[in-house]
């Protein structure tokens, strides 16, 4: 998780009448733009902001816990699995930090596999766990294909977007 300062800077503290002053009126929002409408909307969304190992845990945590809800619930279905595997691999990049933007796609596949574990029918002990375990990746690599996609794309238009803010001062001072 993201460690928060305790103290704030010397120049950003304010006298307590400037720091809650009136807050303007809502504004209906205009075609195209979403407008105030739009950014109250994601005020009200979590914003967590998740560090690199911060996010592999919270993926792996999260399909153990789809990986067991399967396993009750929809017997062991790995179509559901999959489908339930995209979400989580969206909400692991989106919710990782800016610096650690690259670990989303690589911790997303790990937690494929330690969460497809109750869920890979294998029996007999270690070994028959473990080609259950490499049985179910074989067979159901699209879904852990297309759920790395999903966070690398995520990653990739994050970062691009960090990147073109980064030079938008800069092109307006020139």
């Amino acid at each position: 998780m993201e460690q928060h300062r305790t103290r704030s800077a010397p120049h950003q503290q304010r006298p307590p009448a400037q720091r809650q002053g009136p807050r303007p009126a809502a504004v209906p929002a205009q075609a195209g733009g979403g407008g105030p409408r739009r950014a109250a909307l994601a005020r009200r969304m979590p914003r967590p902001r998740l560090t690199g190992l911060g996010g592999g845990l919270f993926a792996c945590a999260a399909m153990v816990l789809v990986g067991g809800i399967c396993w009750l619930l929809f017997g062991s279905s790995l179509f559901v699995y999959g489908l339930l595997f995209l979400p989580v691999a969206a909400a692991t990049a989106l919710w990782v930090r800016p610096a650690d933007l690259i670990t989303a796609p690589i911790g997303v596949p790990i937690a494929f596999a330690a969460g497809v574990w109750p869920i890979s029918g294998g029996s007999g002990g270690i070994g028959g766990q473990l080609m259950g375990l490499v049985s179910a990746l074989s067979l159901h690599a699209g879904w852990l294909y297309a759920g790395t996609l999903v966070a690398a794309l995520i990653a990739v238009v994050r970062k691009a977007v960090l990147i073109g803010r980064r030079r938008m001062p800069r092109r307006i001072a020139q």
